[in-house]
């Protein structure tokens, strides 16, 4: 999706990266090495997480997206286990997730019955699976960010910034899914709190121009 090596930076001659320390799979910090050991399992414990779930779930548009995302997901979870493991531009380039869901998000709330743990696997549909695989999502994105946040190594950091919108997005989907299915409702504020909230706030004044950073 985009290169590895940003800002007109080229990857160093051998000699030069044996005498600087950058050797590939020696190109890693301790806290990063860390830091992608918990994102690395965290995919695999959303696979474990969306294999269970596939035993539960009855509707197919649900089912759709499972596959989906685990596909996307397998090829993610290769990709950055490749760079991670030589330090180097893997094999492919990292893509971008589109979801099969429409944007629309039903407001309001509608009559249901309050939630409670379930207390019997026949108990576990729908609701309770997707909502289990946004979760995963959402805790995959965060766990990239705080990774990609620290990485050392120029390539592992673009392969988890550039996943992390995909994530993103599967979770967004999830919760659209949610959302139309009535298992995700959104309330919102009466008109005169979601004005006074939405005019909260004013821009802030422009800066002189002595101080304004050039153009680039």
């Amino acid at each position: 999706m985009q290169q590895f090596y940003g800002n007109g930076q080229q990857q160093q001659p051998m000699n030069q990266m044996m005498q600087t320390g950058f050797t590939g799979q020696m190109n890693h910090g301790a806290h990063e090495i860390l830091d992608t050991h918990q994102v690395l399992s965290g995919f695999t414990g959303a696979f474990n997480e969306y294999l269970m779930c596939e035993q539960h779930i009855k509707d197919p548009e649900l089912m759709d997206i499972l596959q989906r995302q685990r596909q996307f997901m397998t090829n993610e979870y290769n990709i950055l286990v490749e760079s991670f493991k030589t330090g180097q531009e893997p094999s492919q380039k990292t893509s971008t997730y589109l979801m099969d869901q429409s944007n629309e998000v039903k407001y309001g709330l509608s009559p249901s019955q309050p939630t409670k743990p379930n207390q019997e696997l026949s108990q576990i549909g729908d609701k309770c699976t997707s909502g289990i695989m946004m979760s995963c999502m959402k805790s995959l994105a965060s766990c990239m960010t705080m990774a990609a946040a620290e990485c050392t190594n120029p390539v592992v950091r673009r392969v988890l910034a550039d996943s992390i919108p995909n994530h993103i997005e599967m979770a967004y989907e999830l919760f659209l899914y949610q959302n139309k299915k009535g298992y995700y409702q959104v309330p919102q504020f009466s008109q005169q709190d979601m004005q006074q909230m939405l005019n909260s706030f004013a821009p802030a004044p422009e800066m002189p121009n002595q101080m304004k950073p050039p153009l680039q």
